[in-house]
């Protein structure tokens, strides 16, 4: 399988092929590209407005063609520049997934402004936070964030923010709103009037491939999130690397004929991470296909949606396709329509991979790796290369470089592990103000991911650990000096470390193991309050652990969390 897989991909990228790929200099480095990719999201667009009357979205009884979208893109483009958005301003999204999260997010890109999707579960603070860091002008906002936003809006105006467009709130949250901000300067408009309030707009032609698209903020190892810098090149580059992923996979080892009609994609993950927008959303748009949205992640709901729709692809983190396999609806529903269920954004266990090939039989299963920073997909892996290697994250996309690099900084041997690095047209530029933060990240282009891994003898991708203090949690980042930060609000906390205990359906669970004052008391509670008081709900330790005795450190002071780890874990079995 691997030799057809590489005579596949050496055909398909040749010259005069669709999917083609040259080397051209990018940023004064000379790095593999895809000669046929679009220039920008503006022109994805283009292409997406001819698909007319065809539906483009689906949530709950709503339905959109994208003639109808097109209609709402092209007049919030206008309303934007009516309050003074120009090229490069960036713009704020911090909503659920709605429909007008998609409508703003297409009218920013192709206005050549710069997204900057804020993550929805965020506290008050770490989303006023993200507006005020990207300097954002407008904020797009449904009703629940608007809300939660309030106090800290109130009590600290972020400095550059004029509009806030209201999406789905009810009259009297926004008279309460206008009132309260008002005397800051902020003026918040229902979405809906600016809509009705403007002509349509025509987008720019001067969207470059090197012009900035959007800022996905990814969590920060000391404290902060870090804006991850896109540009209209890194999303296109992962747009067709997933077509080609897609048309190799079907010549490859489909077990169905390629559809008659456009895909339908369910999209089970938030639109403010990578994977939701850029993994699902742009390629989804410029194929002519149908996105059903769900309001929020519920297996049965998405059983549902699979036969209601008859959808075709679908895929998440692993906790979701868990989730769906252990539903007891599972057998009940009819799901034969699916012709790919994906997973990605955490390790995916082999016994999962087991259960999905025999709960959606007639579905090629496919795993991906990728971050943020490589604007979603960098390797994949899928069918019956999967199958013969369950612990693989598959090889790098043809247009993407890897290498494994050794604690002394060499390009490690097959089978050695090292620092997995990342290199090509998807990595993102840097981190927005933060140039130190960058100059660490990227080296000569390189990304370096954080995660350990070893290459095998034919290329083949094998994660092994986290270099970072990190944890993944249902595929969301909880980085362990964020909540240990947290966790020092509680003035009985002498000391504290934050692990990640093993979970079969979340992929790991945040645990707090603290060390108490003499002399002190507190409660479970108490410490998950003062966490819960800063940070997110998934970043709340599920586990705290009181340690009678100073934490485990090594001769430089460092805890000692593998060993905590194994510790906490076999408390747990003996409890």
């Amino acid at each position: 399988m691997a030799d057809l897989l590489a005579e596949l991909t050496a055909e398909m990228t040749a010259p005069g092929q669709r999917y083609e790929t040259v080397a051209e200099t990018v940023g004064g480095r000379r790095m593999t590209i895809w000669r046929n990719a679009p220039a920008s999201l503006a022109q994805v667009w283009s292409k997406a407005e001819r698909f007319g009357d065809a539906c483009y979205l689906v949530y709950e009884d709503e339905r959109i063609t994208y003639r109808e979208m097109a209609q709402q893109v092209k007049r919030l483009r206008g309303g934007l520049a009516a309050k003074g958005v120009v090229k490069g301003d960036r713009v704020a999204l911090a909503m659920r997934n709605y429909p007008e999260w998609v409508a703003s997010f297409w009218a920013i890109v192709t206005s050549g402004a710069v997204a900057v999707p804020l993550n929805a579960w965020w506290t008050s603070g770490e989303l006023a936070y993200g507006i005020a860091d990207c300097e954002a002008k407008t904020a797009i906002v449904d009703q629940e964030r608007l809300e939660r936003m309030m106090p800290e809006l109130m009590a600290e105006p972020p400095p550059a923010l004029a509009h806030l467009l209201a999406v789905r709130c009810e009259t009297s949250r926004i008279a309460a709103a206008c009132g309260q901000l008002a005397p800051m300067g902020i003026e918040v408009i229902p979405l809906n009037d600016l809509l009705g309030a403007t002509a349509p707009t025509s987008a720019p032609s001067a969207i470059a491939p090197d012009d900035l698209a959007t800022i996905f903020y990814t969590s920060g190892t000391t404290g902060r999130p870090k804006g991850a810098v896109g540009t209209h090149r890194n999303i296109c580059t992962s747009l067709m690397s997933l077509f080609f992923l897609s048309a190799r996979n079907q010549r490859a080892y489909a077990a169905k004929p390629a559809p008659s009609s456009p895909n339908s994609v369910l999209l089970s993950v938030p639109l403010f991470h990578a994977t939701g927008c850029h993994g699902l959303l742009v390629p989804n748009t410029m194929a002519g296909g149908r996105l059903v949205m769900m309001r929020r992640w519920n297996p049965e709901r998405a059983l549902e949606l699979i036969e209601r729709e008859g959808v075709t692809n679908f895929g998440g983190v692993p906790t979701m396709v868990w989730q769906a396999l252990n539903s007891p609806d599972l057998k009940r529903r009819d799901t034969s329509s699916l012709r790919t269920v994906s997973c990605g954004g955490a390790p995916v266990p082999p016994e999962l991979l087991r259960r999905l090939r025999a709960g959606f039989p007639g579905a090629i299963p496919s795993n991906s790796y990728g971050l943020t920073e490589t604007s979603s997909v960098a390797t994949s892996i899928s069918g019956d290369d999967y199958l013969g290697r369950p612990d693989s994250v598959g090889r790098p996309l043809p247009v993407v470089e890897v290498k494994a690099v050794s604690a002394g900084g060499d390009p490690a041997e097959p089978f050695e592990t090292g620092e997995l690095w990342v290199r090509g047209p998807n990595v993102v530029i840097g981190y927005w103000n933060k140039p130190e933060s960058t100059a660490a990240a990227i080296r000569d282009g390189w990304f370096r991911t954080g995660d350990l891994a070893y290459l095998d003898d034919q290329g083949y991708i094998y994660i092994v650990d986290r270099a970072k203090d990190m944890l993944i949690r249902g595929g969301e980042n909880v980085y362990s000096a964020e909540v240990e930060g947290a966790l020092y609000e509680n003035p009985c906390v002498a000391d504290a470390a934050v692990v990640g205990i093993p979970d079969l359906e979340m992929g790991e669970e945040v645990a707090a193991v603290v060390q108490l004052r003499p002399g002190c008391k507190t409660t479970e509670e108490e410490i998950r309050a003062a966490v819960a008081a800063r940070l997110a709900a998934f970043k709340v330790p599920k586990y705290v652990f009181f340690h009678a005795e100073p934490l485990p450190r090594n001769a430089a002071g460092k805890v000692l969390k593998r060993q905590l780890r194994e510790e906490m874990v076999s408390r747990l079995v003996q409890d």
